[in-house]
């Protein structure tokens, strides 16, 4: 385990170094505090219908999650019952995570370095799916592309949804931080 106290990661040093100056040059804000910053990444894997089939489903999904974040991920369960879905209130349905700090800069690291080049017919990310404060949403339709996952231990292939939550009041300064971050958008 690396110790905290000596281990900075890579792009927590590229965003204080040279993308707040960059931003705060480009959209001209008077004070630091106005430059937007990373917040948090939620990573989630919802299992569906094998969840319901299978209860051992979500447990698998939780490990795999765990190993991708670094960090340990939580069992999401179900809210209400759904009598054509064949699901009940308390099932487990999926799994959570949510990366803040360190952690987060080092998924993002992962994230654009690794996962995504290894993504079959990759063409970068869309530009659209900002949620108009700020946060960006894309999904992941397998999530065997991270290196932690061995793929001839996977049971089950899962899609991924990640959500990159910043301090950006609009989609533009949001979609320059992840820019400058070197997220691959093809629009």
């Amino acid at each position: 385990m690396l110790d905290s106290a000596k281990y900075t990661p890579r792009l927590r040093v590229q965003y204080r170094d040279v993308i707040r100056p960059a931003l705060k040059e480009e959209f001209g804000y008077t004070n630091d505090m106005q430059i937007p910053r990373l917040d948090k990444i939620v990573l989630n894997i919802g299992c569906g219908a094998e969840a319901v089939r299978d209860s051992k489903k979500a447990k698998s999904a939780q490990e795999d999650l765990t190993m991708i974040a670094g960090q340990r991920a939580v069992i999401t369960k179900a809210k209400n019952s759904i009598a054509g879905f064949r699901v009940r209130e308390g099932m487990p349905m999926g799994a959570k995570v949510t990366l803040r700090g360190d952690r987060m800069y080092d998924f993002l690291d992962r994230l654009v370095t690794i996962a995504m080049p290894r993504i079959r017919d990759f063409r970068g990310i869309s530009g659209k799916s900002f949620d108009g404060r700020g946060n960006y949403a894309m999904g992941i339709k397998e999530h065997i592309v991270f290196p932690e996952i061995e793929y001839d231990k996977v049971d089950e292939v899962w899609g991924l949804d990640i959500i990159i939550g910043t301090t950006a009041a609009t989609d533009a300064e949001a979609k320059a931080l992840l820019k400058a971050f070197n997220m691959p958008f093809n629009s």
